[in-house]
């Protein structure tokens, strides 16, 4: 048997979770647009970035395993980064069958530019902080189950 007996009934589109968490992610990435698109950035790239920036050096497959993405969203991906000059693809010595990912100088000097974007979006949300963190959390803990 269910737990939640609303599932079993007709909920209103408003009573959807998948709609409220597709209309969450929406907002978000929208509100990240125009901060990013000024520093040169999709919302993609930026989180590429960001795993980059938390551990330098990955081989591209776990780079896509930490992002969700699989290799043919991924591959283009990092193409475009590293023709910005953002980042650059290098063999490992021990074994040329790996690839592994590098942020590059410029890369890294993007970063105080990106983390004043996203202190400009989460002011834009004005949310409380521990509002925030609950929300991330939700949405982690959301993941997590269904993976």
């Amino acid at each position: 048997m269910c737990q939640y007996s609303w599932v079993t009934t007709h909920p209103t589109l408003d009573e959807q979770l998948c709609f409220a968490l597709y209309s969450a992610a929406r907002v978000a990435s929208n509100a990240y647009r125009d901060e990013l698109s000024a520093l040169g950035l999709t919302y993609t790239q930026y989180v590429t970035l960001l795993a980059l920036w938390e551990q330098d050096g990955v081989t591209v497959s776990a780079l896509g395993e930490r992002l969700r993405l699989d290799s043919g969203t991924l591959s283009p991906l990092i193409r475009r980064l590293e023709g910005a000059g953002l980042v650059e693809r290098r063999r490992d010595q021990a074994d040329e069958r790996l690839v592994t990912v590098h942020v590059t100088d410029r890369g890294r000097a993007l970063r105080p530019r990106v983390d004043a974007a996203r202190r400009r979006v989460y002011e834009k949300f004005d949310l409380p902080m521990e509002d925030t963190v609950l929300l991330r959390d939700l949405a982690n803990r959301f993941c997590a189950a269904h993976t």
